[in-house]
């Protein structure tokens, strides 16, 4: 089958297509294109030498002299539509592929050359859904490092002290969403991640799902600590969720744990390779509605199970599939997804657990090895 020829200008500290396509990190705009399979980039000099170690599957060219050779041309200031220009015509490309998040006005210029675009809907790179041993193993060492945060964050909680209207107390100054949050966040830094908008919601504010968390913590009432890092060598995320009452939880939050621990177990029954990711969600909702669980908007705001089940993770936090109700997406051999059940009802608090699943031809294995316990 003959491959399409691609194009992208993008820089790959934030595009994750482009991070896949060329294996570093560069942080600002350059340009790759694929030529009948074969990949090209043009960057500027400061990053050749960085690139012919990190990039050796593709042919570098460097952008100074393509632009001198521009300008001697008669152009006073290339752009990068006189750059694409110029190496699109010594490779003979009329025609071009680019993603659907390619610059407008460049588009506009380069038609203006005559040059044909066609935006490729969807995945641009279509396998970076589907995870090498490699690419798992990378998602597995972002993970442990989200599992570390996650370790301080409990043993906070474990060391902290209650105090009057169960106010917690840590090396006797209050403890805060934000104390504990940074308490995380720096030991996921130690360990090679970078941990952005981590999640420590305590109470009522558990119960919107993405609520980073404010104030004070206080015991006998569910925290959701939710931690995605991604690590500063590879660019692979993980993604945990564990929801922990210091001291003594209600009947109500104890029920609620177990029905979304139950659910969980559900999920990873349900969630592999050749099943919709619609029908997988949906088995989740309907075992919450026996359960007495009902997902419903109740005085504006919505309650019960109101997010999706899970989502791919990789390069991005949040990629293909996604397993959710209206999800056309179906499972596949290879995806690394999140499982992260929740409930939420104002009067109880929120809880939600997530772990990392890799899905073969054969059985859908989980990544996370940190432990569940509701009480600590």
């Amino acid at each position: 089958m003959k491959s399409e020829n691609l194009l992208m200008l993008a820089d790959s500290e934030r595009d994750a297509d482009m991070l896949y396509a060329v294996g570093m990190f560069a942080p600002d705009p350059f340009l790759y294109l694929s030529v009948r399979g074969k990949p090209h980039i043009v960057l500027n000099d400061l990053e050749m030498g960085r690139a012919r170690r990190c990039a050796q599957h593709c042919r570098i060219v460097s952008l100074r002299q393509v632009t001198e050779r521009l300008r001697r041309n008669g152009v006073e200031a290339p752009d990068w539509s006189d750059v694409i220009g110029f190496v699109l015509r010594q490779k003979g490309i009329r025609k071009i592929v680019v993603p659907d998040h390619f610059p407008f006005a460049l588009a506009r210029k380069l038609r203006n050359r005559k040059i044909k675009l066609r935006v490729k809907e969807g995945d641009f790179f279509p396998n970076r859904q589907l995870k090498s041993a490699a690419e798992v193993k990378k998602i597995s060492a972002a993970l442990i490092m989200a599992e570390v945060g996650l370790s301080e964050a409990i043993q906070t909680l474990k060391n902290a002290r209650i105090g009057k209207n169960r106010r917690l107390l840590f090396h006797n100054v209050p403890l805060t969403s934000e104390k504990l949050r940074a308490i995380i966040d720096t030991a996921v830094l130690q360990a090679g991640g970078l941990p952005r908008h981590t999640i420590v919601a305590g109470g009522r504010q558990a119960c919107d799902p993405h609520e980073c968390g404010t104030g004070q913590l206080r015991a006998n009432e569910p925290i959701i600590i939710d931690i995605f890092p991604r690590s500063q060598k590879t660019g692979y995320y993980g993604d945990i969720s564990r929801t922990v009452v210091k001291g003594r939880a209600s009947e109500g939050v104890r029920r609620l744990f177990h029905a979304v621990a139950r659910a969980q177990d559900l999920a990873f029954r349900k969630v592999k390779a050749g099943v919709g990711c619609a029908e997988a969600h949906i088995a989740i909702r309907e075992f919450f509605d026996r359960e007495g669980y009902p997902t419903r908007r109740r005085n504006g705001d919505m309650e019960g199970f109101f997010h999706s089940t899970g989502h791919g993770l990789g390069l991005e936090l949040h990629e293909a599939p996604s397993i959710g109700p209206n999800s056309n997406d179906q499972l596949l051999a290879g995806q690394v997804v999140s499982i992260e059940p929740g409930l939420y009802y104002p009067e109880l608090g929120g809880v939600r657990l997530e772990d990392v699943a890799h899905l073969s031809a054969h059985r859908t294995r989980n990544l996370t090895k940190f432990e569940k316990v509701l009480e600590v």
